[in-house]
């Protein structure tokens, strides 16, 4: 089939890294702009439940704001950023990381997420035979880039992302007579029923325990999406390497004790790592045939 070979061995990999380097540039519009826009919605629902429905609140700015409007321009000077100086990282080099309007410095995360989409994407179409597996595996790993970066800087997991990632993991499980893409649905379920409980479990332990919540409900909603699209059988693999990377991360960047830390991002590599390589480390150790 076409969408096989287009999917697939060393054409595959050159054209999902190529998608995964320009929709990295849709990447930080949403990881930018999606926090933003929650905020206003929750600021502007909260105006309403005092002041009644349909009252605008008036510290909000009037102009539409969503992932397609105003165009991307620079916050600074309002420089309208042309097509030809949104080019994935190449603009970023010949403006030599700057604003062409003010010389306002862009943050090399911008870059950083264009490389970051277009590696991953290239890993992930190495991974699969099938040219649909792919094509929604490219779908998990860019949802959970765009969660990666969003949890780091805003410490949220949107629900925007969380629940139709873990939906979409749950309709590659029907797929296929419920033999799935990459599980079959019975496991897909239950993976995501068990993601989601293990967490909460962990999170009302802790807080009977100390009076302090430990983390948020975005990261049970986020283990619940990866398990739908691996099994229950993941769920000790992800939160074994989580847990490990940001013990780590605290260890190596000096976090102070109490200090909170994302649980999002460390979640989300676990689970991205163990979707492509899991069942490989199942086998090692003799758990699967």
């Amino acid at each position: 089939m076409f969408i096989d070979d287009l999917f697939t061995g060393t054409i595959g990999l050159a054209f999902a890294s190529l998608i995964g380097l320009m929709v990295g540039s849709f990447l930080n519009v949403v990881i930018y702009r999606l926090p933003v826009m929650i905020d206003r919605q929750e600021k502007q629902l909260a105006w309403e439940i005092l002041h009644g429905e349909g009252q605008k609140n008036p510290s909000l700015p009037d102009e539409k704001f969503n992932l397609l409007f105003p165009n991307s321009h620079c916050p600074k000077c309002k420089h309208k950023i042309r097509a030809w100086e949104n080019i994935p990282v190449i603009s970023y080099l010949l403006q030599k990381g700057k604003c062409r309007g003010c010389g306002q410095k862009i943050s090399p995360r911008y870059m950083g997420v264009e490389i970051l989409t277009a590696l991953a994407s290239g890993v992930t179409a190495c991974c699969f035979q099938t040219g649909i597996q792919v094509i929604f595996a490219l779908l998990f790993t860019w949802t959970l880039i765009a969660l990666i970066f969003i949890d780091a800087e805003n410490f949220i997991l949107p629900d925007v992302l969380t629940l139709p990632l873990m939906w979409l993991g749950i309709f590659c499980a029907v797929l296929h007579g419920f033999s799935g893409l990459y599980v079959s649905l019975p496991e897909s379920v239950l993976g995501a029923m068990v993601g989601y409980v293990s967490l909460w479990l962990v999170y009302w332990i802790f807080k009977i325990i100390t009076k302090k919540e430990g983390m948020g409900f975005g990261d049970f909603k986020l283990l619940a999406a990866l398990c739908a699209w691996q099994g229950a059988v993941m769920l000790p693999i992800i939160l074994f390497f989580a847990s490990i990377s940001g013990i780590i991360y605290a260890l190596i960047s000096r976090v102070g004790f109490g200090k909170p830390i994302p649980f999002g991002p460390y979640l989300a590599v676990a689970g991205w790592l163990s979707f492509l390589f899991g069942r490989h480390l199942l086998m090692l150790f003799g758990f699967e045939n």
